[in-house]
């Protein structure tokens, strides 16, 4: 199934072959064609069934996990976090899932540059759209998406006060990007390292304890 986000890239492009194809310019056609499918692949929005379970933390990406590590961030969250950096390549599916189910409490726009998304300054310096999405014991979760060099737009598809269930899409960035989750150390476990392949909506990350009253 292809994203409605896509329709217009595969529209138009089979537009011009099925156009070209009656003006008898057959490779105009078959250029037409090719760009048509291989949109259509692009923009594919498979169906993902992932553990509900309220403890388990869901990639919110398709991609390699490029950065498995702690770092501190208090003018975010006052103890450690851990950040998950996921790559997502030019073929892989590009639908950005929440990680978690929860409330989108509070979401920002950032203007931004278009350096490559494996460097580090990329997180700072790019184009990007941060959600932050609390489960119900208050625990957060911070979803960024960051554009790269050959991305041209990010798409949300929440708004603040949604609520979404784990493996929900949130949003999608055109053409090659990187999505990076954080969320609390505190009683939580990993699951990937880098260098492992992750699915959006299915693959388990991690787990954080749900709080106690």
């Amino acid at each position: 199934m292809v994203h409605k986000e896509g329709f217009p890239w595969v529209f138009y492009p089979l537009l011009f072959a099925g156009t070209s194809l009656l003006f008898k310019k057959r490779k105009a056609a078959l250029l037409g064609l090719g760009i048509g499918l291989a949109n259509a692949f692009f923009f594919r929005n498979p169906k993902r069934e992932p553990v509900l379970d309220p403890e388990l933390i869901i990639s919110p990406a398709d991609g390699k996990v490029v950065t498995c590590r702690i770092e501190e961030n208090p003018s975010w969250f006052s103890t450690p976090l851990w950040r998950i950096g996921i790559f997502m390549r030019l073929w892989d599916v590009h639908i950005n899932r929440s990680p978690i189910t929860g409330k989108v409490l509070r979401m920002q726009y950032v203007k931004g540059e278009k350096l490559p998304v494996f460097k580090e300054e990329a997180f700072q310096q790019n184009e990007k759209q941060l959600y932050l999405i609390e489960r119900e014991d208050g625990t957060p979760f911070w979803v960024v998406q960051i554009a790269g060099m050959v991305a041209r737009r990010i798409r949300a598809f929440v708004l603040p006060g949604d609520d979404v269930v784990a493996g929900d899409p949130i949003g999608i960035i055109k053409f090659s990007s990187r999505v990076e989750l954080f969320f609390p150390v505190e009683n939580s476990e990993i699951y990937v390292k880098e260098g492992h392949k992750v699915f959006a909506g299915e693959t388990v990350l991690g787990r954080v304890l749900l709080k106690k009253d």
